[in-house]
């Protein structure tokens, strides 16, 4: 089997297996356990499909960086509970999910699964430095449009898109990139500055589509190529052009918000999926009963071994 590296961004999946299990999935003490249920079951279920042999759940240390508000200070404001001087905003989590959260660390940690965050930072930004510092082939998993910037044919680098659900998980490349958006992976985060994305808060260029953003990459480049044709007032309508000048504020930037970070420095650790030891079987069985998580954990477990074999 060939070696390749999974990357999962944690949140996003752990997000969908709360809202994809019922909250009747409780354990003992009735702490839901839903999340922490579906969650094992989705790196179940993506081990089994796409066979990595190296994982690394990648966390959100900063879900909302504070010099990526200071650019944008829209940046995901409607997803803010809380507002911490000197610290990480608190993100609106639904309370039954939030009380999961710890649980599903400590399950990653039992069954030798890293956790990989990085102070300041999202886990867009240590996906793209794992991503973009591999030796191997790499499958990122995420339901986050953002890191299709990353796809890289070349390099071997392909999104797992989970927007369709779990049963229907899309396998983006350079090909269904510009399939469905007309632009290159490598163009991608000049195309989603332009376009904008309320669910992140970016505003975008106001007048300026998917298909304006596509067209205008298509001619010229990236958008600093944009920008100069603008300045020569060549290869667009006088329209674009306004629209453009009228968003240079924003454009000066909101690249560097939407761009994945790739150079982080960060922890090196041992991502190879193993079989359990006796010890964390132990520990294993353990968290699986003070917590109810029952099959899924002995999925997960089941899956593993699998994989060394």
């Amino acid at each position: 089997m060939t070696d390749r590296l999974m990357l999962l961004d944690s949140a996003s999946l752990y997000f969908r297996a709360f809202y994809g299990v019922p909250d009747t999935v409780r354990a003992p003490d009735g702490t839901p356990v839903n999340a922490v249920r579906g969650f094992l079951d989705i790196i179940s279920r993506l081990v089994t499909t796409y066979r990595p042999t190296h994982l690394v759940a990648c966390w959100d240390d900063d879900w909302r960086p504070q010099w990526r508000v200071d650019l944008i200070p829209t940046y995901k404001t409607h997803r803010v509970a809380e507002v911490v001087a000197g610290a990480p905003d608190v993100e609106e989590v639904p309370d039954p999910l939030e009380v999961q959260v710890p649980v599903i660390r400590e399950a990653l940690g039992v069954l030798g699964i890293p956790i990989v965050g990085a102070a300041e930072h999202e886990a867009d930004d240590v996906i793209g430095t794992l991503a973009t510092t591999a030796t191997l082939p790499v499958d990122i998993v995420t339901g986050d449009r953002d890191l299709f910037q990353l796809v890289d044919d070349a390099r071997d680098v392909r999104v797992v898109y989970t927007a369709r659900g779990m049963s229907n998980l899309d396998v983006l490349t350079d090909a269904s990139v510009v399939a469905k958006y007309g632009v290159l992976p490598s163009q991608y985060a000049d195309f989603a500055t332009m376009r904008g994305d309320s669910s992140d808060g970016l505003p975008g260029v106001a007048g300026i589509g998917e298909k304006t953003a596509a067209t205008l990459l298509a001619a010229h480049g990236d958008l600093a190529g944009i920008l100069a044709a603008a300045d020569r007032g060549e290869g667009m309508s006088a329209g674009v052009r306004a629209k453009l000048d009228a968003g240079r504020p924003y454009l000066a930037v909101a690249p560097t918000v939407v761009e994945v970070v790739r150079d982080l420095d960060l922890p090196t650790v041992d991502a190879r999926l193993h079989a359990l030891s006796d010890a964390q079987r132990t520990d294993a069985a353990a968290l699986a009963e003070r917590w109810a998580l029952g099959t899924a954990m002995t999925r997960i477990i089941d899956t593993l071994d699998a994989v060394e074999s």
